[in-house]
């Protein structure tokens, strides 16, 4: 263990329990999507006591500051996010969230906290390593459009323009005390469907004088898979899922239209694209070849996710020279998405995994359900990780 490390190691220790009561407040006071306002009060108030003073101000609820190493250099961007879900928590622990109906069940209060952790340590530190470092504290990355895309819009990737973005999330697959990384395409782009098939009510026994729209919908559902079966090369992963569909009829009365709600996700824009067209023409097309029509409306979300192949590959070696070779595991394609590829899109990123399960524990739950929880542990091995990872790549001089 060199110098370095073992000066980290010793800060993530330390600054433990501050970090871990960071994490427990945040996880207790979760606020939603663009609704941030008191978690950004947090922020700020603790990069303060922190010694931070160029704190702003950026896309409404985010929060972001520089830090000055000890000479001009490469900047590297640090984000977290810190929104939460829409969820009713389950937990029974002492920081189970008190606002009804909210939760933090994705690990944003993980992201925040380590990267505070991270900020407090790299102050600490700020004569061991040349260049800048700029700490993103990001809103919304759980609703589109995404408030990577709202930071990038304001100007977060700008004046300094930082050379690489750094991103951690949490990942109750992996155990606590080990990261994985995965080089290039990693996490799907993903939009929202709406349909909405509009036909003519009326009486079940009366076939003749309506145009089912239930029946047409159904059709449509079912003919739109050949997007990804007939149209799809193999080559890209694509999934069409459909979760919802209301026609609000009863066992004899045909509604006069039906509302299908879905998700679109793959891994290449050109296709994305060209699937999206083809959704619409296929879903309109249908409808009024049997007499009746189709509105749909399309949000577009998030891109692919794409993680640098040298910035990946260098970070990766990093994490083993920090962590040991066998705690850093590779991860596989991941259909799930992720705003922070709004970033990935614009400068090279590096997004990665911490490993938050602990069965001994009874630590097994899924992100977005509502008994997600964490072994704290983790917030050691995220924040100290990070504080490696970056003052590494702002010592490397290539």
């Amino acid at each position: 263990m060199n110098d370095l490390e073992k000066k980290i190691k010793t800060l993530s220790n330390e600054y433990f329990e501050e970090i871990q009561a960071i994490r427990r407040h945040l996880h207790t006071h979760p606020e939603l999507s663009f609704q941030e306002f008191r978690t950004a009060e947090f922020i700020e108030g603790k990069l303060i006591d922190f010694g931070f003073e160029n704190i702003q101000r950026i896309a409404g609820t985010g929060v972001t500051c520089l830090l000055d190493g000890r000479r001009k250099g490469k900047n590297i961007a640090l984000r977290a996010d810190m929104d939460a879900l829409p969820i009713q928590e389950q937990n029974k622990v002492d920081y189970k969230s008190i606002n009804s109906g909210i939760m933090h069940a994705c690990g944003h209060d993980v992201h925040t906290s380590s990267l505070l952790g991270v900020a407090k340590i790299l102050k600490k530190l700020k004569n061991e390593f040349d260049g800048s470092v700029k700490f993103i504290f990001q809103p919304g990355e759980e609703k589109t459009p995404g408030g990577a895309s709202l930071m990038i819009r304001d100007g977060i990737l700008e004046n300094p323009r930082p050379t690489t973005i750094l991103g951690q999330h949490v990942m109750p697959l992996i155990d606590v005390g080990k990261v994985g990384f995965r080089s290039g395409k990693y996490m799907a782009s993903s939009d929202e469907i709406y349909l909405t098939v509009k036909g003519k009510g009326g009486h079940g026994a009366m076939p003749e004088t309506f145009i089912d729209p239930i029946l047409i919908a159904s059709h449509i559902l079912v003919a739109l898979q050949q997007i990804v079966s007939r149209n799809a090369s193999p080559k890209i992963p694509t999934v069409l899922s459909f979760g919802n569909i209301s026609g609000r009829g009863a066992t004899n009365v045909i509604p006069d239209e039906v509302a299908i709600e879905g998700t679109f996700r793959t891994f290449d824009e050109e296709w994305r694209a060209e699937a999206l067209t083809l959704i619409t023409k296929m879903a309109t097309g249908m409808a009024e070849s049997m007499g009746a029509s189709c509105e749909v409306r399309i949000e577009k979300g998030y891109p692919y996710l794409s993680n640098d192949p040298v910035y990946s590959d260098r970070s990766r070696s990093y994490a083993e020279e920090y962590l040991g070779a066998e705690n850093v595991v590779n991860l596989d394609l991941w259909m799930a998405s992720e705003d922070f590829a709004f970033y990935s899109q614009q400068i090279d990123a590096c997004f990665y995994r911490l490993g938050t399960r602990n069965e001994t524990k009874g630590i097994i739950s899924g992100v977005h359900t509502a008994t997600f929880d964490i072994d704290e542990e983790a917030l050691k091995v995220g924040m100290g990780l990070m504080s490696w990872l970056t003052i590494k790549e702002l010592s490397d001089h290539r």
